[in-house]
């Protein structure tokens, strides 16, 4: 060997030759089951190519992957290993010239049939596969980076080399449950396919470029849909975690794109296999939000809420297609409802990894998929179209409540904006119990911003709150102006709620720690005495009870208002109001325990009591509470008026209408007169100790006729605007041009006007003169010559 290596060396030349020589012993040798002379012979070549590195080598080199594939098509398990360690040898050798014919396909194809070998012997087998691993390594590492090679990006190649890492990688349970010792585990882990195959893999990914992602990507897709690897969904994960950490976060969001696509196009298939590619995209979505998104974040939402609907449409449907008919693949319902809960999961983990100004394009995104019934958003009608519009209000509005839990935000202009807080509200007055709780805990996830949720997750009368160790701040100049913003449709809509007949336990627990959380986060004095005044409201609702609400709701209202008036009085720190709070609250220990929410929220069966003659003494006096708050800064005016629902900052009537068409609902049992008249009714039922009744507004045929005639003017202004707008988008410009051509002229003349005015000089009030040519001349007198009349008072 010494003497051929430096014969090869002094005549570069005979290389070509020496190759066909070896080449040609050596195919005669394996034809012969000489196989002794095969090891000679290739190890003849892997010295000549480790030694030499001239500009001829690259007829030696076809010479040798002539030899190494005669190896390798051989069925001696030895002999594919023999020539497999020969290929990487020289997989790893650097070549000074390129080569522009070579071609590796055959090598792809037979490096993947040993990845898959199944031989008997379980050892010979595992060889046989790192073999297989070794050798697709060493193409990828001595074609990925030459451009002069062949593309193994290609798919025809990567629909070889990834199923066959992926069929490795699925025995890594194996290998994992053999749990070698820290010092035998660099010799267990090259004897471990599924290892080899995880770093062949990694080093793959590692070198993609942009347009290489997604032919490396597809095939691993179509490997988990050909076994069934989505619904355990383990390795699937596995695998995309691998994925997500090898290549470079730039590109993540092409792996996003991918399996957004997979979904879309799984759409039909069963609700596991989605569920499965759903936690897999969100496991993917976390990871590739630590680098770059990229503008995929709404497409991601979209997708999922599309699905999200799509699910829904099956599960109410009970197939695919819409009917069922002969062959139709029935649905099962609870694994509908598994991928549905899997896809709100999946859009509260990627949002929380989002940054604000992300998260709130999101939450307005989703808010505005959210069919609501008004003008703009026409819902569906009949039995199953109720049923899809409400499953798709509570599954979207869930998903809002996993994006907006957590969510940090010092400014509540921008975290709550009117647009999105007004169709929020909306969905708070509909019939629906279950999204009147979403839309309250939802609130209430968006104004806690110190932690102090949870501290208010009971009602209780604490004697105490300091127990609670809540965590305060000094309302913001922001804060102050969102409150004189939309505190009036804030506390309304808490109003509103408060009187539901379809309220439970946890309503009232979420309508507690809305108004503790505003008294926390968003409350200066206004704000205090707003919300005492809306809280002794609610307890006249329990005490007059026009609504005819059940004895536990009634119950709740007088148990709520105890709740909040003793937080809230501890809060303010003044003596004389903690300690009427106190009175009432001890009184009612005595004699009435069934109105406070110890006794009410823990019996609910039990309260079967006669509230219709409660004295007094058990109720929180609203004119006691002015009269300590008035004294220590409070406004006691603003606190002896009691509070009435008002309906600011909603626009106009038309459009409240069309927003809030549910507030019907809750005035059905008024009169039509009260209900079309803004009337501002101070009545003693507000207040117990006032007797004085201020009389309503008196309802007459004018009055109507001139609501109806309000709304007819709004409709012609309506219809007017709506015509100018539609002239200026199709009418031609000449057109356009001319109309305002005509206003501006218009416009100059009266310009014309007013500066002739002022030019010329005003006329004397003692008449005009005449001039030299007899010409009627104006003579200006200056103003303190000026005579007035008698009747002028300065």
């Amino acid at each position: 060997m010494e003497k051929l290596t430096f014969y090869a060396l002094s005549a570069p030349e005979k290389l070509d030759r020496i190759g066909a020589y070896l080449s040609e012993r050596l195919i005669r040798d394996v034809g012969r089951h000489r196989y002794g002379y095969v090891c000679i012979a290739m190890e003849a070549l892997d010295q000549l190519l480790m030694a030499c590195h001239c500009q001829s080598i690259n007829l030696f080199v076809e010479s040798f992957l002539k030899m190494v594939a005669k190896l390798l098509e051989s069925e001696k398990p030895n002999l594919q290993i023999l020539g497999t360690n020969s290929f990487v040898k020289f997989a790893n050798i650097e070549e000074d010239t390129p080569s522009y014919h070579r071609s590796y396909d055959f090598f792809v194809s037979r490096f993947s049939e040993m990845c898959h070998s199944s031989h008997e012997d379980l050892e010979i087998k595992t060889k046989i596969r790192m073999s297989g691993i070794k050798g697709l390594q060493g193409v990828v590492r001595k074609t990925v980076n030459d451009e002069l090679q062949a593309n193994i990006w290609d798919p025809q190649h990567m629909d070889k080399i990834v199923p066959s890492l992926l069929f490795n990688l699925q025995h890594v349970e194996e290998a994992e449950s053999r749990s070698p010792s820290p010092l035998q585990a660099p010799e267990k882990e090259k004897e471990n396919p599924a290892e080899l195959a995880e770093r062949c893999l990694r080093e793959l990914l590692g070198r993609a470029a942009f347009g290489n992602i997604k032919n490396a990507i597809k095939p691993v897709l179509i490997h988990l849909d050909n076994h069934s690897l989505w619904e355990p969904k383990v390795f699937a994960i596995r695998c995309f975690k691998i994925i997500m950490y090898s290549i470079q976060p730039q590109h993540s969001h092409l792996v996003i794109q991918q399996l957004l696509s997979h979904l879309d196009a799984n759409s039909r298939s069963a609700a596991t296999v989605r569920a499965g590619i759903v936690e897999v995209l969100s496991e993917a979505a976390v990871i590739a939000a630590t680098g770059s998104v990229g503008p995929t974040v709404l497409e991601m939402f979209n997708t999922l809420l599309r699905q999200l609907r799509l699910s829904i449409d099956y599960a109410l449907t009970g197939s695919y297609d819409g009917a069922i008919s002969l062959g139709t693949k029935i649905i099962k319902e609870h694994e509908e409802r598994m991928f549905q809960e899997a896809v709100i999961k999946t859009i509260g983990s990627f949002a929380s990894t989002l940054p604000t100004y992300q998260r709130s394009e999101v939450i307005l995104f989703i808010m505005s998929k959210v069919p609501l019934p008004s003008l703009h958003h026409p819902m569906e009608t009949g039995r199953t179209g109720e049923n899809r519009n409400r499953l798709t209000q509570i599954m979207l509005l869930k998903s809002l409540l996993q994006v907006s839990t957590g969510f940090q935000s010092n400014n509540m202009m921008s975290a709550l904006p009117s647009n999105f807080l007004d169709r929020l509200l909306s969905t708070a007055l509909m019939e629906d119990a279950e999204i009147r709780l979403f839309v309250l805990e939802i609130l209430i996830s968006f104004i806690d911003r110190h932690g102090n949720r949870h501290k208010f997750s009971t009602i209780s009368t604490l004697s105490d709150i300091s127990v609670l160790k809540l965590k305060v701040d000094k309302c913001s100049r922001q804060d102050t102006i969102f409150m004189k913003k939309h505190s009036q449709q804030l506390y309304r809509h808490i109003y509103l709620s408060c009187k539901e007949e379809t309220n439970i336990r946890k309503h009232y627990e979420a309508l507690y720690g809305l108004l503790a959380l505003i008294s926390i986060e968003l409350a200066n004095e206004e704000v205090v005495v707003d919300l005492i005044r809306l809280v002794l409201a609610v307890q006249d609702v329990a005490q007059v009870n026009e609504d005819n609400l059940p004895v536990y709701n009634r119950c709740a209202l007088y148990a709520l208002g105890a709740a909040y008036l003793n937080l809230i009085s501890q809060l303010t720190t003044v003596p004389a109001f903690c300690q009427h709070i106190h009175e009432v609250i001890e009184t009612r220990k005595k004699e009435a325990p069934y109105m406070l929410p110890e006794d009410v929220f823990r019996n609910v069966c039990m309260l079967t009591h006669n509230l219709d003659g409660v004295v007094i003494e058990l109720l929180f006096r609203q004119s006691k509470i002015s009269e300590v708050l008035g004294g220590s800064g409070y406004n006691a005016d603003r606190l002896c008026v009691p509070y009435i629902p008002q309906l600011t900052g909603l626009g106009d009537s038309s459009f409240r209408a069309s927003l809030f068409p549910d507030e019907d609902r809750l005035s059905k049992r008024k009169s039509i007169g009260e209900t079309i008249s803004l009337q501002v009714e101070v009545e003693s039922r507000n207040s117990p100790e006032k007797e004085e009744v201020m009389p309503a507004e008196e309802i007459t045929y004018e009055t109507l006729k001139k609501a109806i005639g309000d709304v007819a003017v709004e409709e012609q202004e309506r219809e007017r605007r709506r015509q100018v707008v539609e002239k200026f988008q199709k009418a031609p410009f000449e057109e356009i041009a001319a109309h305002c051509g005509a206003r501006a002229s218009l416009l100059q003349s009266k310009l014309n006007q007013i500066f002739e005015i002022t030019i010329r000089p005003p006329p004397s009030p003692s008449g005009t003169i005449t001039a030299a040519y007899g010409q009627p001349q104006n003579h200006s007198i200056p103003v303190y010559e000026m005579k007035f009349p008698d009747l002028c008072v300065y």
